[in-house]
């Protein structure tokens, strides 16, 4: 029922073989894209997600963090985004205050 394929890697340009017994496993899981990354490529992306920390969110790419300097504690701090100026920013530890607070 399947054949062994050979596609390109979207990440570094590479072939290799999506090989019958992968198209089979991929069926039983229900999944109906064929992979886009060879096994290599597919194994550090794996890899960098699983290093991002948490993993109850999803990592699609390296997130650039910012260092601030916490509105409350004035520890230094790294952040998801830039801050604009206009409103505080907090470490972890203060915002989880801030947010118990609030609740």
């Amino acid at each position: 029922m399947y054949t062994d394929e050979r596609l390109t890697c979207t990440d570094c340009g590479a072939e290799f073989v999506f090989t019958a017994g992968e198209q089979e496993f991929f069926a039983s899981k229900g999944f109906q894209n064929k992979p886009n990354r060879c096994p290599d490529c597919r194994a550090a992306r794996k890899a960098q997600r699983g290093s991002s920390g948490s993993s109850s969110t999803r990592s699609y790419g390296a997130r650039e963090m910012y260092s601030v300097t916490c509105s409350e504690c004035g520890q230094t701090a790294e952040v998801p985004f830039q801050p604009r100026g206009d409103k505080p920013v907090y470490c972890r530890d203060c915002y989880a205050r801030q947010r118990s607070a609030y609740r």
